[in-house]
This record gives C-alpha cells, sequence and structure tokens, in this order.
C-alpha cells in the first residue's frame, strides 16, 4: 500500500531525516519519500505496519499531520 501524508512542520535535511528514522523503525515499510517543498510524505508498506501506524510515528517525531 502506499499513502501520501500531509506533514507541516518540516523545513531542512535534518527533518528528512527525523521522519526517515522514526518511519522507518516500523515493521513493513519498505519506503519513505519527503517532500519538503510540497510538505508531504510518501510511505508504501505492507502489514503489520498501518497508515495509523505511520501518522502517529510523524506525531512521535514532533511534526502535525497537514
Amino acid at each position: 500500500m502506499k499513502i501520501d501524508i500531509p506533514v507541516k512542520g518540516m523545513t531542512c535535511q535534518h527533518c528528512v531525516d527525523k521522519i526517515e528514522k522514526f518511519v522507518g523503525e516500523l515493521e513493513g515499510v519498505s519506503y519513505i519519500g519527503v517532500d519538503l517543498d510540497k510538505q508531504s510524505v510518501q510511505v508504501e508498506f505492507s502489514a503489520p505496519a498501518s497508515a495509523e501506524a505511520i501518522e502517529e510515528a510523524i506525531l512521535d517525531a514532533g511534526y502535525e499531520l497537514g
């Protein structure tokens, strides 16, 4: 499954690295693409990962969903 999540507050490579770290820790995530210009994160995943778990990881990283 592939989702595109709007995320507020990402401004630099540190933000990209942090999102990739938190979301990447979820089992089942196979791709993470962070677009600073569009303020969005694309994630490809399969079970046991879920859209809800990915959104929670982004929130845990300190960002807001847009």
